[in-house]
């Protein structure tokens, strides 16, 4: 028996990114869809589940928030958050998951 993928992917056309993750979706903004991008979004289901969802999303904001002081500049702001650096790092390996330490996001942190 074939077991039900644990996540749900809705194409959205007007979406301003390819993809983004919202626990147990993944909005896509085409049809087309690569490998490396659902890697990528579920690379942050897993640190979604790791902080009980709502804490990840408020310490993604904050890491984005503390960032965009540092640089002034949104593009260089939401590289430097650490979900986006683990995921970034690890979305063409599509076995990472399956060897992902818990809170791996943490490694990812940056030092000021």
């Amino acid at each position: 028996m074939k077991l039900p993928k644990p996540y749900i992917i809705i194409k959205i056309s007007r979406l301003n990114v390819n993809g983004l993750a919202l626990f147990p979706f993944i909005f896509t903004k085409s049809k087309i869809r690569s490998k490396i991008l659902i890697n990528h979004e579920l690379i942050h289901h897993r640190q979604q589940l790791e902080l009980f969802i709502i804490p990840f999303y408020i310490f993604y904001f904050i890491d984005y928030l503390v960032g965009f002081v540092k640089y002034k500049d949104h593009y260089k702001a939401y590289m430097a958050i650490c979900f986006e650096r683990e995921a970034y790092r690890n979305d063409e390996n599509l076995n990472y998951l399956k060897n992902r330490p818990f809170w791996a996001f943490l490694k990812y942190i940056t030092k000021t």
